[in-house]
């Protein structure tokens, strides 16, 4: 399959519609991943509605951030309530996860839920909060580990479908994780299924080929359940682009901290304390150019961006300016080897977007907006459990390679 986008001769309700239909024909075990935001709360509203349809039960994986907007919270519960008939299990997990802290150099990763500190709010009485649990379940194991062993786990090693709201539309990133050729799919002529690593799960992207406006347009005609904050957010003069409802201190999630200030003070002020580097945020996450930068980005006239990564990698802590170090060596070598033998350019044109076009113009976005795991330059994140084991052998090959 080729990764472009091929018309079909349905519109995208039609098509999700099939899609969802085709999944209960397949799979005894259905669950949703919900965030409580717009594209899995309509997954959920539409899924939930056939399964009525169908008489089956579904089950539900809600992963609680702690540090969340009472609004999101709400729209859990009354979703819960809601298909409360078709809903089997509802897994709302409040265990210590770990995710990017894309505000702080100091702390470039946080944990939610925590041992031994100030939480921000309380987990709910029937949220999930003994790691014994699940099976798999490692105190502090990233999010994306968890995902990955909850999937494989709630399959009982049988076949069963994860269906996941991410949609095409949104990223270039998330356009590629759907349209690469490279993934295993259920079969051929389903391209918006991948199989997880064991292949007893299947991951489902029912809505991928939706748009924004398709969103929006669903829920004013049906006058369903949303998630408020949205409507706050455009009355605050969020643009649509920016509207996110995740782990808050994510890359793109930073850019909505100063609603926290604004909306929930008091929540905001426990935030400051828990996680270093909020205020900050806060700040400048939708300035343009220097901290936190995306597409703009400035540097001193008189450096190279080469000179400029150097200059601010020495700026920030040991510890995590050791990590990048690693991060980069292993890009530079890679290009080292495919066309760029001595180095890589200082610039090139539209290498500051989301394409990987390598530059140290493109380095320095990453430094610049604090991407801890480099996935502007096409990493993902590193398993907890060898990171150790990766640190040391990066660094053994450095010598060797010589770079950076």
């Amino acid at each position: 399959m080729s990764s472009h986008k091929i018309p079909i001769q349905q519109n995208v309700l039609q098509a999700s519609l099939e899609r969802i239909h085709w999944t209960f024909t397949n799979f005894d075990r259905i669950c949703i991943s919900f965030s409580g935001g717009k594209d899995s709360t309509l997954m959920f509203h539409l899924t939930a509605m056939a399964a009525r349809q169908l008489k089956r039960k579904i089950s539900i994986l809600f992963v609680d951030w702690e540090a969340q907007f009472s609004h999101t919270i709400s729209v859990i519960e009354k979703m819960r309530e809601q298909y409360k008939d078709v809903v089997d299990d509802f897994y709302w997990v409040a265990l210590p996860l770990t995710t990017p802290n894309s505000v702080s150099q100091f702390q470039p990763e946080w944990t939610c839920w925590q041992e031994g500190v100030s939480w921000v709010r309380q987990p709910p009485s029937n949220a999930i909060t003994d790691g014994n649990f699940f099976p798999f379940y490692k105190y502090a194991m990233s999010f994306e580990a968890f995902v990955g062993a909850f999937s494989e786990w709630f399959s009982a090693s049988n076949p069963a479908a994860v269906m996941i709201g991410i949609r095409a539309d949104e990223s270039y990133h998330r356009f590629l994780s759907i349209a690469s050729n490279k993934k295993l799919r259920y079969a051929d002529d389903k391209p918006w299924t991948t199989a997880t690593a064991k292949g007893h799960a299947y991951n489902v992207y029912p809505i991928y080929d939706w748009k924004t406006a398709d969103i929006w347009t669903w829920f004013s005609q049906t006058n369903e359940t949303c998630n408020t904050l949205y409507s706050l957010m455009y009355q605050a003069g969020v643009p649509m682009r920016h509207m996110r409802i995740c782990e808050p201190f994510g890359m793109d999630q930073r850019q909505g901290l100063w609603l926290y200030h604004v909306l929930e003070p008091e929540k905001w002020a426990l935030m400051c304390t828990r996680v270093s580097g909020a205020n900050s945020g806060c700040l400048y996450a939708s300035e343009k150019g220097d901290f936190y930068a995306r597409r703009q980005i400035n540097k001193p006239e008189h450096l190279t961006w080469r000179e400029y990564a150097m200059a601010l990698l020495d700026s920030i802590p040991d510890t995590t300016a050791e990590h990048y170090r690693n991060k980069i060596a292993v890009y530079l070598r890679w290009y080292q080897t495919r066309g760029f033998p001595d180095d890589i350019p200082d610039t090139q044109e539209k290498d500051t977007g989301s394409k990987d076009m390598p530059s140290w113009r493109r380095i320095c976005k990453v430094l610049l907006n604090n991407d801890y795991w480099c996935r502007t330059l096409s990493f993902s994140p590193n398993k907890s459990s060898s990171y150790k084991r990766y640190i040391q052998r990066i660094q053994e090959k450095r010598q060797i390679w010589k770079i950076i």
